[in-house]
């Protein structure tokens, strides 16, 4: 599950309904939908897409996806899908989560540490006394159990707020505390440096699920990452054409079915030569349904080379045309140009 933007024309229509970023002027720039997605992790298939107005926080579309799971799916996503609400909503439905932690929260794997007990006030420092620089709050988890090195099962409490998507009805059902695990490790690479990534997770049984499986599992989810390079770039849903919500949304349902289409087209290869579907080139798939005939044989698709942890800058090589940008309405700006002209 991801989120990503989407222009389109610059209408009043689609103005009121999706809005524009902030920082351009009214009449200077386009409407942006926010669009959720959710790929199955195996096949790569779009099974469910949202569009939503641009300033819409990702959880508050969240529990809209909620029913397309079925009891033992496990959820991917980043660090924007976690918070407490969610993955006891998760729960509730059979639900397991693989989350990278928000970096709000402080976790600490010192075996037996202490907890902040948010009811209880802080005592006064006394005069003269500063906070010791650099120190931390400690997490307001509650230690369990090691299950290993830097894997641990915690207990998370909840919230006193509630959080502005979810209902009171919702927010009442939720059990008062949740156990989870945290895992951490880095990731190396040569000639970079090293990441640190923490997740949480509530596949809490470390026999069945080791940390390694399960950050080779949130590795993965840079797939969806690239499902959205494939609608937006390979298939052109970057920049939509229709000038009305409705539009707009049949426009992207119809992006969402030839997409399937063409993954249906690389999974029934995948099977029959017996690759992992994420071998198989979209764009060569793309290009075979696009371009074949009836009663011509379908070529085969193109095998990518195996590059895991593949990086590419994310810069643009072909320079755009050296015209500034519109910090003015069209129709201010023709009115410029037609005085300039009469000016003798």
């Amino acid at each position: 599950m991801d989120g990503t933007g989407i222009s389109m024309p610059d209408t009043p229509e689609l103005q009121r309904a999706f809005g524009q970023p902030g920082g351009q002027r009214p009449g200077c720039g386009f409407p942006v939908a926010h669009v959720m997605v959710l790929f199955h992790a195996a096949t790569g298939h779009l099974q469910k897409l949202i569009a939503a107005p641009l300033r819409t926080h990702d959880m508050s579309l969240a529990s809209q996806f909620h029913d397309q799971f079925r009891p033992g799916d496990v959820l991917v996503a980043d660090r924007a899908f976690t918070s407490y609400a969610h993955l006891g909503m998760l729960a509730q439905c059979g639900v397991s989560a693989v989350f990278r932690v928000h970096q709000r929260t402080i976790v600490s794997f010192r075996k037996g540490r202490p907890s902040a007990d948010e009811t209880t006030p802080q005592p006064a420092r006394k005069a003269g006394r500063s906070k010791k620089r650099g120190a931390k709050r400690p997490p307001s988890s509650r230690w369990v159990k090691w299950l290993g090195k830097l894997d641990q099962l915690v207990e998370y409490r909840k919230p006193a707020a509630k959080p502005q998507w979810m209902s009171d009805k919702d927010y009442q059902a939720l059990p008062a505390t949740m156990t989870v695990r945290e895992i951490k490790y880095e990731l190396k690479q040569r000639g970079h440096r090293s990441t640190t990534v923490t997740l949480v997770t509530t596949l809490l049984d470390a026999n069945k699920y080791s940390a390694e499986s399960l950050a080779e599992l949130y590795r993965q989810r840079w797939s969806v990452e690239t499902n959205i390079r494939y609608l937006k770039t390979q298939m052109g849903m970057d920049v939509l054409r229709s000038k009305t919500e409705d539009g707009i949304r049949k426009e992207l349902t119809c992006y969402a079915i030839v997409y399937n289409l063409i993954r249906s087209e690389m999974v029934d290869e995948s099977i029959q030569r017996g690759l992992p579907v994420e071998r198989l080139g979209f764009t060569s798939a793309l290009q075979r349904m696009r371009y074949r005939t009836p009663h011509s044989p379908p070529s085969l698709l193109t095998v990518l080379p195996d590059r895991p942890n593949r990086q590419e800058p994310r810069v643009r090589k072909r320079r755009p045309k050296n015209f500034p940008l519109m910090k003015r309405p069209r129709q201010q700006l023709k009115q410029t140009l037609t005085g300039k002209r009469l000016t003798p």
